[in-house]
C-alpha cells in the first residue's frame, strides 16, 4: 500500500521523524493485543509483523503480515475509546515509530494531502480484504493456500532456476494460519504440489515451480501487486 506517489506512509515518515525517536522491537515482541485501548498508529520502517486473531478455541488466525514501510492502524479511526480490532507481533527485529492516535487524527483532520492519502490507503486496503474473502468463498481451503502462495510469490518472490523462491521462511503451522485451515490439510495438500512438482520445500522456504498452475486452478484474475499481496 506504500507505493502510491502520495503516500500515507511517506507523509507521516515526513511530519512524525523529526519528533519521535525510533524503537526497537525484538522478534515476538506483542505490540498490542486484539480489544486492547488503542494508544498508537505505528509506522513500520524495517521488519515483519503478523496482524491477527485468536478464535476462542485458541486458534491462531493470521490476516496479514506487513513488511517495510507500511502503516499499522488497526481501529475504528474518529471514534472515541476505540479498541484494537487484531493482535501485532513481530516476526523479525522491527524499527518503528510509535504516533500517539491524538496526534495522527489531528494530522489526518489539518492536513488535505494526509487526508486524501489516508482515503486512497483504506480502499485499497478494502479492495485487498474483498479479494482475500472471494478467494477463500469462491475456492475452498485448497483454493485458499494456491491464492496464498500466489500472494507470497508478489511479496516475497525471488525468481530463481528452479522457480519463484518465497523468501520469508514459513512453518506448515503458519501457512494453515494464514490460510484459516488446519496442519494436517496444508500439510496433505503441499505433499500433493510436491509430488505434482508444483513446488519445493526447504530450509522452512517455498519455491514455487508453476506458478500458472496456481492461477489456472483459483481463476486469477492477475491483479495488481499492490492488490494481490499478504499487507
Amino acid at each position: 500500500m506504500q507505493k502510491s506517489s502520495i503516500s500515507l506512509y511517506n507523509l507521516m515518515l515526513q511530519f512524525f521523524q523529526k519528533s519521535e525517536q525510533i524503537q526497537r522491537f525484538k522478534s515476538g515482541s506483542v505490540l498490542f493485543q486484539e480489544k486492547d485501548s488503542v494508544e498508537f498508529v505505528y509506522l513500520l520502517l524495517k521488519g515483519s509483523i503478523a496482524l491477527g486473531r485468536v478464535h476462542l478455541r485458541g486458534k491462531d488466525f493470521i490476516l496479514k503480515i506487513l513488511d517495510d514501510q507500511e502503516v499499522i492502524i488497526e481501529y475504528q479511526l474518529f471514534k472515541s475509546n476505540p479498541h484494537y480490532q487484531f493482535y501485532a507481533k513481530t516476526l523479525t527485529d522491527c524499527e518503528l515509530l510509535l504516533i500517539k492516535k491524538e496526534q495522527f487524527e489531528e494530522f489526518i483532520l489539518t492536513d488535505p494531502e494526509a487526508m486524501n492519502a489516508l482515503v486512497a490507503w483504506l480502499s485499497t486496503g478494502y479492495l485487498k480484504a474483498q479479494m482475500k474473502c472471494q478467494d477463500l468463498i469462491m475456492n475452498g481451503k485448497k483454493g485458499g493456500l494456491y491464492s496464498i502462495l500466489i500472494r507470497l510469490c508478489n511479496s516475497y518472490g525471488v525468481k530463481t532456476e528452479d522457480g519463484i523462491l518465497i523468501d520469508l521462511p514459513l512453518t506448515h503451522q503458519e501457512l494453515a494460519n494464514l490460510t484459516y485451515g488446519t496442519r494436517e490439510v496444508i500439510q496433505r495438500t503441499l505433499k500433493d504440489l510436491r509430488e505434482k512438482d508444483i513446488i519445493l520445500y526447504e530450509n522452512q522456504k517455498f519455491t514455487v515451480k508453476d506458478l500458472s498452475f496456481l492461477k489456472e486452478e483459483v481463476d486469477c484474475q492477475n491483479c495488481s501487486f499492490e492488490i494481490c499481496g499478504l499487507n
